[in-house]
């Protein structure tokens, strides 16, 4: 059975080598970073999901959860990073509860093997809003099956940044002819982003840029109207049981090399969106905003990147002793 702890097939990972490990999970790839035996036992456990053109590479954040007591997982979902095949689309699904059944294949198989751990969900962009989806379908359920015990939604793809008549019309015609042209290219150029941050090219992080293309991953219909179905659920209202964690820059601005903010906003997404949309996730949301912050807020300049982390720990610590 695909994420069965006893049947799991580690290895070293030929991305980042020692000490973290990959195994095949399904479509999907399941990484660990093993606890170092010179910290005390975890006392939860974490998965990270990553977002659009992304895949699991932040070994910092590994090792800053492992330092706080967590058990470290993360999951490349199928069809990116790790779990890439040949002659698959990058990223490319039709409905994002093909995603989602890899976090809970990810989340069942982590309980399997850190049993009795809470279980916290860190979650990026795109990966973020399936994530967010998968722990509202999943808050009735018990035991393995259960949705996380905190989920923190570091900048997530709520809804999408661009002009009104795209997000109505358009988006209502795509809906309509979706199936026709599913991976006609709608979108395509490069992420000023991610080649910003590329060590490359004066950044600070190092990565695999086919995985990470500064070029960017063309935008395709199918996946693009799986999309807008997810952020119209969230529009609508979501009921997630658990406690919530919604972080996002202080300020949004244009991904362009000559944006003298390129590395102090989220360049990507609308972080207004994200903080209107912040009620419609459950009962129990906290917002935490980060000023300086990048997209992804583990990538951001130290000053903003230690802001997050702090507060973001502070945040589940205080929750999972409330719990």
């Amino acid at each position: 059975m695909p994420g069965s702890p006893d049947t799991l097939d580690w290895r070293t990972d030929h991305l980042l080598g020692e000490p973290f490990q990959e195994a095949p999970l399904g479509p999907a790839t399941l990484v660990r970073y093993p606890h170092p035996p010179d910290l005390p036992v975890p006392r939860a456990a974490v998965i990270h999901v990553h977002g659009y053109n992304d895949y699991f590479f932040q070994e910092h954040l590994a090792r800053v959860f492992a330092a706080a007591g967590y058990a470290f997982y993360a999951v490349d979902l199928r069809a990116a990073g790790r779990s890439l095949r040949p002659g698959q689309i990058p990223h490319f699904v039709m409905d994002l509860r093909e995603q989602a059944t890899d976090i809970a294949t990810a989340a069942r198989t982590v309980r399997g093997l850190e049993p009795g751990l809470p279980l916290v969900v860190h979650a990026h962009s795109t990966g973020g809003l399936t994530a967010a989806l998968w722990a509202h379908a999943h808050r009735n359920a018990a035991g393995a099956d259960a949705g996380p015990d905190l989920l923190v939604l570091d900048s997530p793809f709520l809804d999408l940044r661009a002009p009104y008549w795209q997000r109505t019309v358009g988006t209502r015609f795509l809906d309509t002819v979706g199936r026709l042209a599913a991976t006609a290219v709608i979108s395509d150029g490069p992420s000023r982003y991610a080649e910003h941050l590329l060590a490359a090219n004066g950044g600070r992080w190092e990565f695999d840029t086919t995985l990470k293309r500064p070029e960017g991953v063309p935008g395709r219909v199918g996946w693009f109207v799986a999309v807008r179905r997810g952020q119209a659920r969230v529009a609508a209202g979501l009921e997630i049981a658990c406690p919530v964690l919604l972080a996002r820059s202080d300020s949004s601005g244009p991904d362009s090399l000559d944006n003298p903010l390129l590395d102090a906003q989220d360049t990507v997404l609308d972080v207004e969106q994200m903080a209107a949309l912040l009620p419609c996730l459950g009962e129990d949301v906290t917002e935490l905003v980060v000023p300086g912050g990048v997209h992804d807020l583990t990538l951001s300049a130290r000053g903003p990147r230690e802001a997050y982390l702090d507060g973001m720990l502070q945040w589940a610590q205080s929750r999972r002793t409330d719990t």
